[in-house]
C-alpha cells in the first residue's frame, strides 16, 4: 500500500516538474522574429519605387537631379538638375549631355573631358539623387497605389503588376490620363513633375494668361485584359496617371430570396440581377417591379416601372442595369394571404396525416 502511494506521488511530482520547466523555457526562449516584406501593405506608396529591368542600368533623363563628385576638385563637385533638353551646365565643361547615359557612363564622360586639361587623373562619381524622368502614377483599386519610376514605356499590365495587382473591389475599366501640352510648350514629363527647387515667396503660383494643361483620356477594359484579351493592353508614358476605380454596385430589395448589393459588370441586365438575388419569392408581385435610378444630369431619382415576370419569361425586352440602381420587387398582398392560407392548410393536413389536396 505504501509502495502504491509513493508511485502516485512520484508521478504527480514528475508532471509538476515538466510543467514548470516547460513554462520557464517558453518565457526565456527567444521568440522567432517574423519579417514583413516591405511594400506588402495596402497603404499608398508615397516613396517612389524604382523598377529597372534586370539586364539594364538606370539611364538619366530630363528633370533628374544628379550629384557629381570629383576628387581634388570641390569647385566642380555639385548637385545639378538635368534640363528638359537632357543637359546640365557644369563649370569648365559648360553644357554636358546627361540624357540616356547611366551614372557610370556620365562619370566616365566627365572624367575623360577633364583628363589632361583640368586634372591629370580625375576620379569622378555620379549619383542620381532624385528620379523624375520615368515617373508613373497609379491609384485606385490596386494593392500598392503610388508613384513608380520605371524604364522606358511600360505596359498597363506591367504597371498594375508592379503595383501589387488588382484589389478585390476593382472595377472593370482603367482610365489613363495623359498630358498633351500646355501654353509654354512643356513636355508632359516636365509639367507632371515639379522642380525640386522651392519657389520664392514673391513668385506667384500661376499667371492669369497661362492656360491650363490639356489632357487626353484613354479607357481600357481591365477585366478583359487580365482574362487574356491582350489587345486591351496599352502602353503608358512617363507622367501618365492610371486610375482604376472601385467596382460599381446595384441593389435588389423586396421579395427576393437574397436581397443586397451586387457588383455591376458590363452588360448587367434585370434578368441577371434577379438571378444574382436567387430569384423571387412566392409572395412577389412580378408585374409591379420598380427600378429607382438617379439621373446624373439633374440629380433627380427616376422610378422606372417594369414587368419582372414578363422579362423573366422573355415576353418583354430585358432592361439594362446601371450603377447604383435599386431594383424593388414588391409584395403581393393577395399572394401573401393565399400563401398563408395554403401554409396553414398544409400544416393542419400534415398534423392529421392526410395530403393537403
Amino acid at each position: 500500500m505504501a509502495f502504491e502511494f509513493w508511485k502516485l506521488h512520484r508521478g504527480a511530482a514528475v508532471i509538476c516538474l515538466v510543467i514548470t520547466l516547460t513554462s520557464a523555457y517558453s518565457q526565456t526562449r527567444q521568440q522567432p522574429q517574423v519579417k514583413i516584406p516591405a511594400g506588402t501593405s495596402s497603404e499608398p506608396n508615397n516613396t517612389p519605387t524604382i523598377v529597372v529591368a534586370p539586364d539594364q542600368d538606370y539611364r538619366i533623363g530630363p528633370r533628374d537631379v544628379i550629384e557629381v563628385r570629383i576628387e581634388d576638385a570641390t569647385e566642380l563637385s555639385n548637385t545639378y538638375q538635368v534640363n528638359a533638353d537632357g543637359t546640365f551646365l557644369m563649370p569648365y565643361l559648360k553644357r554636358v549631355k546627361a540624357q540616356d547615359k547611366t551614372p557610370e557612363e556620365l562619370a566616365k564622360f566627365i572624367g575623360d573631358s577633364l583628363r589632361d586639361r583640368y586634372l591629370k587623373d580625375p576620379q569622378v562619381l555620379v549619383v542620381v539623387k532624385q528620379y523624375y524622368s520615368h515617373t508613373f502614377f497609379i491609384q485606385g483599386s490596386v494593392r500598392k497605389p503610388g508613384v513608380y519610376q520605371m524604364e522606358g514605356h511600360p505596359s498597363l499590365l506591367t504597371l498594375v503588376t508592379v503595383a501589387g495587382g488588382l484589389a478585390e473591389n476593382h472595377g472593370s475599366t482603367a482610365f489613363i490620363i495623359h498630358q498633351v501640352k500646355n501654353k509654354k510648350g512643356d513636355s508632359p514629363a516636365d509639367a507632371a513633375t515639379p522642380s525640386p527647387v522651392a519657389a520664392k515667396p514673391d513668385q506667384t503660383a500661376a499667371s492669369s494668361e497661362e492656360e491650363a494643361a490639356e489632357f487626353t483620356l484613354r479607357t481600357v477594359n481591365i477585366s478583359g485584359l487580365f482574362k487574356g484579351r491582350f489587345d486591351q493592353n496599352a502602353y503608358v508614358d512617363p507622367g501618365d496617371i492610371v486610375n482604376i476605380p472601385q467596382a460599381d454596385v446595384f441593389f435588389v430589395a423586396g421579395e427576393v430570396n437574397a436581397p443586397g448589393s451586387f457588383p455591376l459588370s458590363d452588360g448587367t441586365t434585370l434578368r441577371q440581377a434577379i438571378a444574382l438575388s436567387q430569384g423571387t419569392t412566392l409572395n412577389a408581385s412580378m408585374g409591379n417591379g420598380v427600378i429607382f435610378r438617379q439621373d446624373l444630369a439633374t440629380g433627380k431619382r427616376q422610378e422606372i416601372a417594369v414587368d419582372i415576370g414578363a422579362v423573366m419569361k422573355g415576353r418583354n425586352e430585358d432592361v439594362a442595369i446601371f450603377a447604383n440602381d435599386i431594383v424593388i420587387v414588391p409584395n403581393s398582398r393577395a399572394k401573401t394571404i393565399g400563401n398563408s392560407i395554403l401554409k396553414a392548410f398544409g400544416m393542419g393536413a400534415a398534423q392529421r396525416g392526410i395530403r393537403p389536396y
